[in-house]
């Protein structure tokens, strides 16, 4: 009998052992094709796959970067000095545009003369910039180069303010509007939500009665089980109206909208929390307080709370790491518009809604698909970092926090 319980003592044993190091593994695993997939990105040329920029042989431009792509296309730059050029005026020529110029017959069968037509068009303007497809290059470059574009840099990735994934011919995968409107939201919505949350929880761990403590806890808990999508229609359906007749704002889909979600979501993680913090007081400090003279209230502010201070760090903390990587209710009340944030009542997007929102939509393999992974990435680090900090707070004794 003994030995037939050794063994199964020792087989459930392995079991859990196999059972962590295969969870382990599997995580592990995930961490390296999301890394993988994400670091991709900066192997990428910043010219959109599959198509090349030429000039002509004469022009003296070596290079452009994404930036100064985008602002060519965009009319913003107009004259190549301003690219250490010439003093021409750039002329900007598209691939479908060689259709108005040449009939079908001039371009062969199977447009078989396509290529040799380009070449003629880019001979013919110096001053030219034109994107076109790469199978489409001329067979002789003779007066026709490629421009070099170089390639996604990570400060073009963690230091650019424009988010245009899908822009031609140099997409922009500036990532700095989609990191602060995260923050933003996540950081107000602790601000709003902390205050609250101490305050239930001191009343239903110090004031309230038993009864009310039971009824209140399980309600509470029961918050966290709603769905996050069920909030974002509480939200864009009570919210948005209301803050956008109360501020008089043109659109109600604001960073405050999404604050105020998450700190509702982030109640039941904080209240519960820091409840279970302060009741874990010893009752003799309670005794040794009031015993010295102290009022009820003294008590609590000056000697439970502090007791309790690392639990309510940690309460904190996770609410934040609950708010960080919230997608469904965020994406629903912020309109999601990828600009650089400067208050909360305009509009922002989430690194979170921008996975949900276009990760469908991009091609796998390619670009877009590898920043969204990369933005992942950059999630990945930052609830990492949360819940090493919580882990790090929950651990300290608790006598620091007298």
């Amino acid at each position: 009998m003994k030995k037939i319980r050794r063994f199964t003592t020792s087989l459930i044993e392995g079991l859990f052992a196999l059972s962590g190091s295969a969870t382990g593994l599997v995580i592990l695993l995930i961490v390296v094709f999301l890394f993988r997939e994400g670091l991709g990105l900066f192997r990428s040329s910043a010219v959109e796959a599959g198509y090349v920029l030429c000039v002509h042989t004469d022009n003296t431009v070596g290079k452009l970067d994404a930036k100064q792509i985008r602002r060519i296309f965009d009319s913003e730059i107009t004259r190549w000095q301003e690219v250490d050029g010439g003093d021409e005026e750039i002329m900007l020529f598209r691939f479908d545009e060689i259709f108005s110029l040449y009939s079908e017959e001039e371009l062969g069968d199977d447009y078989a003369l396509l290529p040799q037509k380009l070449g003629e068009v880019i001979e013919r303007n110096p001053a030219i910039l034109a994107f076109l497809p790469e199978r489409y290059l001329p067979a002789e470059m003779g007066a026709v180069r490629v421009l070099q574009s170089g390639r996604i840099s990570p400060a073009d990735f963690f230091g650019g303010t424009e988010w245009m994934p899908t822009a031609t011919p140099a997409p922009q995968f500036g990532t700095l509007p989609l990191l602060l409107g995260t923050l933003w939201v996540s950081i107000f919505a602790i601000l709003i939500a902390l205050p609250l949350g101490l305050g239930v929880a001191v009343y239903m761990s110090e004031l309230a009665g038993e009864r009310i403590r039971k009824l209140l806890k399980p309600a509470i808990e029961l918050l966290a089980g709603i769905p996050s999508v069920v909030y974002g229609f509480f939200g864009l359906v009570v919210l948005v109206p209301l803050i956008q007749r109360t501020l008089h704002l043109p659109v109600g889909e604001t960073g405050l909208a999404g604050s105020l979600i998450l700190a509702i979501m982030a109640l039941p993680t904080i209240i519960s929390i820091t409840e279970d913090a302060l009741r874990n007081t010893p009752e003799t400090l309670r005794e040794a307080s009031l015993a010295l003279g102290a009022t009820h209230w003294q008590t609590i502010c000056r000697v439970i709370v502090p007791y309790a201070a690392s639990g309510i760090s940690a309460a904190v903390v996770l609410g934040v790491g609950r708010a960080v990587g919230e997608t469904m209710a965020v994406m629903m009340v912020t309109g999601n518009a990828a600009v650089m944030p400067h208050s909360l009542f305009e509009s922002v997007r989430t690194i979170p809604a921008t996975i949900a929102a276009e990760l469908g939509e991009a091609p796998a393999g390619g670009t877009h698909y590898r920043s969204l992974f990369l933005l992942g990435c950059v999630l990945f680090v930052i609830t990492m970092v949360i819940s090493v900090s919580a882990e790090m707070i929950s651990n300290r004794q608790h006598g620091k926090g007298l």
